[in-house]
């Protein structure tokens, strides 16, 4: 039986985009120098074209009911995965970004971010039918783009 299927993972992706805005809002306050603003504001950007890239993605694919005891049991099951391990909750995200000050403190969180987003989707990818797995690809490979693109901006920030 599939637990999962590309509508339920791109529905996590739209979420994790969300909370990417959030982060990098947060990051350009933090930031100290204009370039820096830049940066943060240009992947705010970024997630945001992201999300519109997974809503689109979600218009296209095939819904799907998985079997529940109670109405909403599913989602609400995904969106707490989402919240407690691969994102953050209004609370994680308030204790985890005390701890960055800095660009390049806001940059690695960002990255580690992201990686934990690429494994979440190929991981999950093995649960969804084979059909659905050009879909799941397509939401990795925004997220590896994203990633590199945060190292060679790290790269200039550490020198």
């Amino acid at each position: 039986m599939q637990v999962f299927t590309a509508n339920d993972i791109v529905e996590v992706a739209v979420r994790i985009e969300e909370n990417g805005i959030t982060f990098y809002n947060f990051a350009e306050k933090i930031a100290k120098t204009e370039d820096a603003k830049k940066l943060f504001a240009q992947l705010a950007q970024a997630e945001a074209a992201h999300k519109r890239t997974f809503e689109k993605l979600l218009s296209q694919i095939e819904s799907y009911t998985p079997p529940e005891r109670y109405i909403g049991e599913y989602a609400d099951y995904l969106r707490n995965y989402v919240d407690n391990n691969l994102i953050f909750t209004k609370e994680v995200m308030d204790k985890q970004l005390s701890k960055v000050t800095d660009t390049v403190g806001a940059l690695e969180f960002a990255m580690q971010r992201e990686l934990d987003s690429v494994l979440y989707y190929h991981e999950v990818k093995n649960l969804v039918p084979t059909v659905q797995h050009e879909t799941i690809e397509k939401i990795i490979n925004e997220e590896r783009k994203h990633y590199a693109m945060l190292v060679e901006m790290k790269k200039k920030y550490s020198c």
